[in-house]
């Protein structure tokens, strides 16, 4: 038996619901993890409110970064994972794989091997956020060395991991924050510029930053009408990632900096990368080589402990007051 975490409703973070529940055999291709540790997402959070991209259908399974070892593999899969420390990457069903319980059986192919000089808590807190900055930088946004960035939401776990690969592929990084709450910390934590955008012209420093020319890329989760601002922010012929919609709002299309500007919009998740097997290939061997060699460091915001905790430890997520990554340990 192991206890699982199901939706029953969508809403806030009381319809979380602990169950006891036989844990089914893996079948093929999939394997069965015992969970050490779960990282939590923005995803989870619109998916309990059913706003995720994935429609919410209860009685519903929750979850979707986790770490732990596998215990047993389905028809199909090398008996060589058992054993093993993995996380998984997301980019699968939660309704059917949710991993927030003691044990949860997942497909084989959404497997990463843990890099060895890692935590237990920051185990669980790498691939959804290295695997959706590379892709959203490298493969949709182009990102050259030298390039402009700017990164929304810097203090996410996304954004934090962001500001790493762009520093270490040779670009710069301008960072966003609401307010100057968090400006020191992401300065410290690498970021080239960062700007207050409740407090600053946003506009105005960018032009100031690039020298009048713009940015180069623009990797934004946040949408809505602040998409039009970022325009035109832009460079000509810029390109414009967007993979949230942190603001819940109605994203207008910028029309009219998009035609001067020719830029390139697009939407991106990070599925762009788990459909690939060579586009997956290189940014796990990537991320693992930068996490062994201490060049990439999970930076964990606040760590809880049990299933029980995963309703507070959503409620602090919607805060805002993280500068990393929330981590549940079981």
């Amino acid at each position: 038996m192991s206890k699982v975490v199901r939706l029953y409703e969508t809403g806030d973070a009381s319809v979380l619901k602990i169950e006891d529940e036989a844990v089914r055999a893996p079948g093929p291709g999939e394997v069965a993890l015992r969970l050490e540790a779960l990282g939590l997402n923005r995803a989870e959070v619109l998916y309990r409110q059913g706003l995720y991209l994935e429609t919410t259908h209860p009685p519903s399974r929750i979850g979707y970064e986790g770490a732990g070892v596998v215990e047993r593999v389905g028809e199909g899969v090398d008996a060589g994972w058992v054993g093993k420390r993995v996380g998984t990457i997301p980019g699968y069903s939660m309704n059917k794989f949710g991993l927030w319980a003691e044990e949860a059986v997942v497909p084989v192919s959404v497997l990463a091997e843990t890099p060895k000089n890692l935590t237990v808590e920051q185990s669980a807190a790498i691939w959804m956020k290295y695997v959706t900055a590379y892709g959203g930088l490298v493969f949709a946004g182009e990102m050259k060395r030298g390039d402009h960035v700017i990164l929304t939401a810097g203090s996410s776990s996304v954004g934090l991991a962001a500001i790493e690969i762009v520093k270490d592929l040779g670009a710069v990084s301008i960072v966003t924050t609401r307010t100057s709450k968090k400006k020191d910390e992401l300065k410290r934590l690498g970021a080239d510029h960062v700007i207050a955008t409740e407090e600053e012209d946003i506009v105005a420093r960018v032009k100031e930053i690039t020298g009048g020319k713009g940015a180069d890329v623009i990797f934004d989760s946040i949408a809505g009408q602040f998409i039009e601002t970022l325009a035109k922010c832009a460079a000509m012929y810029g390109r414009m990632v967007e993979y949230g919609g942190l603001s819940l709002e109605p994203a207008p299309f910028p029309f009219r900096a998009a035609l001067h500007k020719q830029l390139t919009l697009r939407g991106y998740t990070l599925m762009l990368v788990t459909a690939d097997p060579a586009k997956r290939a290189e940014t796990v061997k990537y991320v693992t080589e930068k996490i062994e060699a201490g060049v990439f460091r999970p930076k964990i915001a606040k760590v809880f402990r049990g299933l029980e905790q995963l309703g507070a430890a959503q409620d602090y997520m919607e805060t805002n007051a993280q500068v990393g990554k929330i981590v549940v340990l079981l």
